[in-house]
Order: C-alpha cells, then sequence, then structure tokens
C-alpha cells in the first residue's frame, strides 16, 4: 500500500510544476503589454476548467487539488484581465 504522505506530496510537485509554468507567461503579458497571440477563449474555457478542478478539490478534500487549482486560476484570471484590458 502507498503511504499517503508520498501521494499528496506527488500532488504537491505535480502542481507546483504545473501552477509554475504559467508565471513566465503572465510576467512576459505585464511587462510588454502584448496579447495578441493570446486567445481569450482558451483562456476562458481554461479558467472555467480550472474553478471547476479546485470544487472538486473541495468536495473530495485534497488539498494539493485545491491548492494548484486555485494559484493556477489565479494566474491564468491574470492572463485573461491583461487580454481583456491590453486588447
Amino acid at each position: 500500500m502507498i503511504n499517503a504522505e508520498y501521494v499528496n506530496a506527488l500532488g504537491l510537485t505535480a502542481g507546483s510544476l504545473t501552477t509554475i509554468a504559467f508565471l513566465p507567461q503572465v510576467l512576459k503579458t505585464w511587462r510588454t503589454r502584448a496579447t495578441s497571440d493570446i486567445s481569450l477563449g482558451m483562456f476562458a474555457i481554461f479558467s472555467s476548467g480550472t474553478l471547476l478542478w479546485a470544487f472538486y478539490g473541495v468536495l473530495i478534500h485534497s488539498l494539493p487539488i485545491v491548492i494548484a487549482n486555485g494559484i493556477t486560476l489565479a494566474l491564468a484570471l491574470t492572463i485573461l484581465y491583461f487580454k481583456i484590458r491590453y486588447r
């Protein structure tokens, strides 16, 4: 049987990596204010899905899912905001 602490550590590591992947895009968009190559539709759908994943994590009491998707949602919404603001 697999130890629950190892499973949570794996989830937190995976969530950290996929969340951190959005940071360079947020920083680049913030600095350049260039959003023409960013898809509004993709980020709107992605943000909705990430919100649902976070709710799912709450319902199943999974801290790695809640944390990773909560932070990813904040970063995705930031990019979405920049896309709308800097058209």
